[in-house]
């Protein structure tokens, strides 16, 4: 086990959350399944309840505590992409897997992890300041997933 490790509360789904995340994130793997040695208040004895997974290179721990915890936005996966392509396939894979759509680029999972879907051209033209981020911005906020080619457009002005 890493060092530092994110661990992120599900209600009784880590194991199939991890597996959805190695099956659509590079650098990701679901890796020890651990069961309960014992009962617990949501639980019993032998039903999963610690996952170990990485999700795009960052070491995870999936706990199955059940439903007392939600998610909130507070916290999120950011997934930088290269490209519009990109971008799609892991915004289609969360929303199409049962989750929701939301803005400015998030999103969140059937087990209600919230995501960003971030293309680095957005991140860049936010980098650059002045009018090119004010128009970029600008478009973001009218968007979902993101436009990689408007948030260009309205950078260049």
């Amino acid at each position: 086990m890493a060092k530092n490790t994110i661990c992120v509360w599900y209600d009784k789904d880590a194991e199939a959350a991890a597996r959805f995340y190695a099956a659509t994130f590079p650098d990701s793997a679901v890796g020890a399944v651990i069961r309960a040695p014992g009962d617990y208040p949501d639980g019993k004895q032998g039903d999963v309840l610690v996952v170990e997974f990485t999700v795009a290179g960052i070491p995870c721990i999936g706990l199955n505590g059940g439903p007392a915890i939600k998610h909130n936005e507070a916290f999120s996966f950011q997934i930088a992409t290269d490209t519009q392509e990109e971008t799609d396939r892991y915004w289609n894979a969360i929303v199409g897997n049962g989750g929701q759509e939301s803005e400015c680029g998030w999103c969140k999972d059937k087990w209600g992890v919230s995501w960003q879907i971030t293309p680095r051209a957005l991140s860049e033209a936010l980098s650059a300041g002045g009018g090119q981020a004010k128009r970029a911005f600008d478009a973001m906020m009218t968007m979902r997933k993101i436009d990689i080619a408007a948030i260009e457009a309205a950078r260049r002005g």
